[in-house]
């Protein structure tokens, strides 16, 4: 008759830990921590010994506790990212800067984390936590921070901020010339003949949405062309956004004459006017043009005309700027200035863009 076998015990085994290794090969935990780990020790260790405790450590499949490590080399070579992600709706922006960041991050041998917030109050809040020794720096991604938020920020973390709406003390800021690229896109929509362009614009309290609409100003300005401030309609950065914005303009406007083009805040809020668009029976471009701002990937597929921010290359730029600031602070490099860096924008020319239609259309 069969005995019946033991049951194996489905409980995992413990990793290994340098007391571990040291009993296998018969030295001392610390002995064996100066082999795998370069802990200093005041005896000499053979390399007879020292081939027994890489053996050892082998077979038990011994892995390094970067923990331990960190706090023994003042650093967890961890980055922090922080922003504010809420609703259904995918973050084009955040994706294309986030590649930027985890692309650097990773060729200089860093982990990074996202801390993923619904408001920056939120962000404030929690900073303690956040800056609580898992990482070595932080990358703050749009921050809506005024100056009574910015006391939050901690002096033991290094901080570098992306598009920060207000300067902060202490902290470099990477941005675009927003206004620029505004003014260099209006002024190519005006030259193909469009003179009724609504402007969908971002919150009055955001100083990128701001410089966008300077630009749109600029560039009528400039050419000579009278402005209709019924064109300016103030909102948001997502295509839910947009969709009520145009909505309720459209709806607002019934019988009067379509605009000639739009030009969107972001890429999301100008792909949101598509659906609403269709509803009514307008095409793009045959009825009206539409632009957005960002250069992001779904604006690419979609082949929408925008301007293009150079959001990955500002994330590469968030990461050296950051490592710099760590270094410094460890003493292995010296200080670095605090300034903003300002990257220049580019137009990029879609379909979604043509010359102006060849007479009135009114709104359905």
């Amino acid at each position: 008759m069969t005995q019946p076998t033991a049951k194996r015990s489905t409980r995992a085994r413990h990793a290994a830990t340098l007391a571990d290794v040291g009993r296998a090969a018969g030295v001392s935990a610390m002995a064996a921590s100066a082999v795998l780990n370069g802990a200093k020790t005041s005896s000499r260790i053979s390399d007879e010994t020292r081939q027994r405790i890489l053996e050892a450590a082998e077979q038990l499949r011994y892995r390094p506790n970067a923990t331990a490590r960190g706090l023994a080399e003042r650093r967890m070579n961890t980055l922090g990212l922080a922003t504010t992600l809420s609703g259904n709706e995918l973050n084009q922006y955040f994706l294309e800067v986030f590649n930027g960041v985890i692309e650097a991050a990773a060729a200089a041998g860093q982990n990074t984390t996202v801390f993923a917030f619904d408001t920056w109050p939120e962000v404030a809040r929690r900073m303690a936590s956040i800056c609580d020794g898992r990482i070595d720096g932080l990358i703050l991604l749009a921050p809506l921070l005024g100056p009574d938020d910015a006391q939050a920020l901690p002096e033991h973390t290094p901080v570098v901020s992306v598009h920060a709406n207000h300067a902060l003390p202490g902290v470099p800021n990477i941005e675009s010339d927003e206004e620029r690229g505004a003014f260099e896109m209006v002024r190519q929509m005006l030259a193909l003949g469009h003179r009724r362009i609504l402007h969908l614009a971002g919150p009055a309290d955001s100083i990128g949405a701001n410089r966008r609409v300077a630009g749109w100003r600029r560039a009528h300005a400039e050419a000579g062309v009278p402005l209709d401030e019924d064109l300016l309609v103030r909102g948001g950065f997502s295509a839910e956004a947009s969709r009520r914005q145009l909505a309720d303009w459209f709806d607002a406007h019934r019988g009067d004459e379509v605009p000639h083009a739009i030009f969107a805040v972001s890429d999301a809020v100008a792909l949101g006017c598509f659906e609403v668009l269709g509803a009514r029976g307008l095409q793009v471009p045959r009825d009206l043009s539409v632009v957005g701002f960002d250069d992001t990937l779904l604006a690419r597929s979609a082949r929408l005309a925008t301007v293009h921010q150079p959001l990955r290359e500002m994330g590469h730029l968030a990461v050296r700027l950051l490592l710099a600031a760590v270094d410094a602070k460890l003493g292995l490099a010296p200080p670095q200035p605090i300034a903003s860096q300002v990257l220049p924008t580019e137009t990029v020319l879609q379909p979604s863009l043509a010359p102006v239609r060849p007479g009135p259309l009114a709104i359905p």
